[in-house]
């Protein structure tokens, strides 16, 4: 695949990034939760940004015939699920609304889902130019 992606679809998926990740952290610095609860939330999004972004470039990898350990391939989903479930655990326990754990679990998620779409457009730009 050599298509590379429009402009409105590379500038929305940094708009969708950047609106997940500052309503996320923003909710969080705002919160009235103790400092180590807001480190739990902080290191849950910054484990899975990593892991969306490795389970995306391996999958990227195995598609195009590039070698990828099976380990890896297997630490990378296991990750992105891990992190995945460290939220939803945090937050079926934690003790603040339901407004505010929906608020959390919805700037997660497009947070993980814009860093993956950033991570495929960077790949398509760069197999684009290489191709063209």
């Amino acid at each position: 695949m050599s298509a590379k992606p429009s402009n409105a679809y590379t500038i929305s998926s940094w708009v969708a990034f950047i609106a997940g990740v500052a309503g996320y952290f923003i909710g969080l610095f705002r919160a009235e939760m103790e400092l180590n609860e807001k480190g739990y939330y902080l290191t849950v999004m910054l484990f899975a940004l990593f892991s969306a972004i490795s389970v995306q470039k391996s999958v990227r990898d195995k598609e195009e015939f590039i070698q990828v350990s099976n380990l890896y391939y297997g630490i990378s989903w296991f990750s992105l699920i891990a992190s995945i479930a460290l939220l939803t655990l945090g937050l079926f326990n934690a003790e603040i609304l339901p407004s505010e754990k929906g608020f959390y679990a919805f700037g997660f998620l497009l947070s993980i889902f814009s860093a993956i779409t950033i991570q495929k457009n960077t790949r398509d730009k760069i197999s684009y130019e290489n191709n063209n």
